[in-house]
């Protein structure tokens, strides 16, 4: 009754709204502000701007003229600042002018803006201050402002304080944290200093999402048509990264709540709205009520107490807005016309904030799967690159804040949703989920072919290079990205090289069978075998007692973990491992996981200090997971990585059958296998790879490697293993000799140690 309860509270609020004369709040600056702009179509635009040429003639010749250019973009801000530490230490950083872009998230100064926490609320806020920059501007010009109390600016805003930041950072290499410092000394904000700086810059360093998302990359001032070579590093999660960018999830919560949001809307300005405006607004809410009724719901009533038929239908886009019944809209038009340019999500972003408080009803906070109700594709992307790295409350905060944004302002979300609809209806697919209410489901769209987005990167840059440790196997990253991208063969140099590590500093090691002589097969249908799981348990007891140092064992699924340690413990296997290395389990809570890898790293150091006893520390982790990228186990922390089984993803998911199905269909067959099958063996292996590289991170450093699975030995296997891994690894079907080869390597190495 109390969830029914502030539900009704909330819809009575804003029916009483928009039962108020909105003429009485003319006089409101904040209440203009919400008011939709009068629309011009795209027709009516093109005769107004004939007679403003030698206007806009004025403006191109202010805009600063890029210089050619290298763009340099990676997956995370970590990996960046990595890159640009290389530079400052390269002859190379006296003579070239390098920026760093970022998102406001990072390079904001302004703590009234920081402390918002998330992605979406500090770019409302930045975006407001500047606004209300303008209107002062125009105010001291001389033109009429509107009554009512003077709105602040940014501080860090200044045109002198901008032009000074962007000179220094162009005139020395810079990484994000010194920039925030410089930003501060010079009271200047530097993430419009180093927008500014792009222009003249010979190196640009960003995140992936700045080149990948065009959007983004029109907003970041980033031109790379005919003159870059932009150089994609980590490009073994480009696919993925590029297809989870550009999908987009909505919940029943979300719809239901954006329709009722902007029905209240539009009754509270109807009297000020111009008629073509109350047109779109209209077949908004039409395309809303049939996202509702794919659901297996209807709108105007409580989400929470509407129950579905429990299932999932996937489908083509045509036929899922023949199945909406909103077919007969253009969809092109509503979206990318009238969203863009009347700025409706934000003015309803606005219009929530002042009358409608925070917008999170109860029903949504104690939503089961709230969790997978995600932002649009670029919103999701941000967020997990943030949750990835942050580890302090104040980001949990962000996050937290993040949800209320979500469940507040849905309507960006639709936004993003009928953006994804736009794609071609062969190029993705529609996954209804219906979870037996209303509130629970969801509808999503899946991009299948992400190199439809890639294609005008590739077409417009005159160099592409595309770089990775583990971009193994080649050829099926060249199928999937650049020949379906329309690249021709001819175009295309492939480069390889090996480690910086001679061959004798790593010891690959397939093991086909443990001590007791049990067959190592983890495939699905014998690994919860007891006899699997303590053989495994003896093979690790076993390298405990010769690998000095750490050890990192990966599993291939958090359930798999959680089920072999249990055993484990009730047959005693996990105390023997205890006597001989401290146990630490990888946390469920990203913002755990520099604290787990501190105390790992102290239990290492206090070991190798005193000597004896117990020796080092054993790492449980999930491949996949927290500590499988991004991670560096280099020296002690990682002297042995211990793969057990093969991370084969789920084949039962609907969303991977469907990726199967479209790669068999459109690909071509190679090797006896088709696309789909080999799609399954390269997220194995590529995700094995991964797990395996977070040891030996330099030049003078050494580990061995253990993978335990029979299937490991297969020829096609061992192929997709990076060359300088492959080149070194032997196959043993037994046991001692693989045991014999482990205890010689760690010898050897102790023997040359000063």
């Amino acid at each position: 009754m109390k969830r029914k309860g502030c539900e009704d509270d909330e819809a009575f609020k804003l029916l009483q709204l928009s039962k108020e004369d909105p003429a009485e709040a003319s006089g409101d600056p904040e209440e203009e502000e919400l008011i939709i702009a009068d629309y011009e179509s795209d027709d009516e635009s093109k005769t107004k701007n004939k007679f403003c040429v030698a206007e806009d003639d004025e403006d191109d010749d202010l805009v600063e003229e890029h210089v050619t250019k290298i763009y340099y973009c990676s997956r995370t801000h970590s990996q960046l600042a990595q890159f640009v530490h290389e530079v400052q230490k390269s002859p190379f950083s006296q003579e070239i002018s390098l920026v760093t872009l970022g998102s406001r998230q990072n390079l904001c100064i302004n703590e009234e803006v920081r402390r918002l926490g998330s992605i979406q609320r500090i770019n409302d806020r930045c975006l407001e201050l500047q606004k209300n920059k303008q209107e002062k501007q125009h105010h001291e010009e001389g033109v009429k402002r509107k009554r009512g109390p003077a709105k602040s600016v940014c501080p860090y805003h200044g045109a002198a304080a901008l032009q000074q930041l962007r000179d220094e950072v162009l005139g020395k290499v810079h990484d994000i944290e010194r920039l925030l410092t410089l930003g501060r000394e010079t009271h200047a904000c530097p993430y419009y200093a180093t927008r500014f700086a792009v222009p003249p810059a010979q190196l640009v360093v960003l995140p992936y999402q700045m080149v990948l998302h065009e959007a983004t990359r029109r907003a970041a001032g980033v031109q790379l048509k005919g003159q870059v070579v932009l150089i994609i590093d980590e490009a073994h999660n480009l696919s993925d990264t590029l297809s989870c960018i550009h999908s987009t999830e909505l919940s029943g919560v979300e719809l239901c709540r954006a329709h009722s949001q902007l029905t209240q809307y539009s009754e509270r300005y109807k009297s000020r709205l111009k008629a073509k405006n109350l047109m779109y607004v209209k077949q908004i809410l039409f395309v809303l009520e049939g996202l509702v009724r794919a659901l297996g719901g209807k709108v105007g009533q409580n989400p929470q107490s509407q129950t579905t038929q429990p299932g999932t239908d996937l489908l083509t886009i045509n036929n899922f807005l023949f199945k909406a019944q909103i077919d007969n809209i253009n969809l092109f038009k509503v979206l990318q016309r009238y969203f863009e340019k009347s700025k409706i999500s934000r003015k309803l972003c606005g219009f929530m904030e002042k009358y409608g408080g925070t917008g999170v009803t109860p029903h949504v906070q104690t939503s089961s799967n709230k969790e997978n109700r995600c932002t649009d594709g670029l919103n999701r992307y941000l967020q997990t690159l943030q949750s990835s790295q942050s580890t302090t409350p104040a980001d949990q905060k962000g996050s937290a804040e993040l949800e209320k944004v979500v469940s507040a302002s849905p309507m960006m979300h639709v936004e993003g949703f009928l953006m994804a609809l736009t794609n071609s209806n062969t190029d993705g697919r529609v996954v209804v989920h219906r979870q037996g209410t209303l509130a629970d489901s969801s509808v999503k769209f899946l991009l299948l072919n992400p190199a439809v987005h890639f294609a005008q990167v590739l077409k417009e840059c005159r160099a592409v290079i595309i770089a990775g440790g583990t971009m193994q196997p080649v050829s099926d990253f060249k199928q999937e990205l650049l020949f379906s991208a329309g690249v021709g063969e001819e175009r295309i140099t492939e480069f390889s090289c090996g480690h910086v590590i001679p061959p004798e500093n790593i010891l690959p090691i397939v093991l086909c069978s443990g001590p007791s002589g049990q067959e190592l097969d983890f495939t699905f249908q014998n690994r919860d075998a007891p006899h699997m799981m303590d053989e495994t348990g003896r093979i690790l007891s076993n390298i405990c007692n010769v690998v000095p140092g750490g050890v990192v064992c990966f599993f291939p699924s958090y359930e798999y973990s959680r089920r072999i340690i249990s055993h484990w413990e009730a047959s005693g296997a996990l105390a023997r491992l205890s006597n001989k290395k401290k146990i630490f389990m990888e946390p469920k809570k990203a913002s755990q996981v520099e604290q787990v890898l501190s105390e790992f790293s102290r239990c290492i150091q206090r070991c190798a200090v005193a000597g004896g006893g117990l020796s080092g520390a054993l790492l449980f982790s999930v491949v996949g997971g927290k500590m499988s990228e991004g991670i560096n186990f280099s020296d002690d922390l990682g002297r042995c990585v211990v793969m057990v089984g093969m991370p084969y993803p789920n084949i039962k998911s609907p969303e991977l059958q469907e990726k199967m199905s479209y790669l068999d269909k459109h690909l071509p067959h190679s090797g006896g296998r088709s696309p789909g099958q080999a799609l399954i063996e390269n997220l194995c292996m590529k995700a094995v790879n991964q797990s395996i590289g977070r040891a030996i991170r330099h030049r003078g450093d050494y580990a061995a490697i253990v993978l335990c699975d029979r299937r490991y030995s297969r020829p096609s296997t061992l192929s997709k293993l990076p060359n300088w891994i492959k080149d070194q690894t032997n196959t043993h079907t037994t046991f001692g000799p693989a045991f014999a080869a482990l205890r010689k390597f760690f010898m050897d190495k102790r023997q040359k140690q000063p």
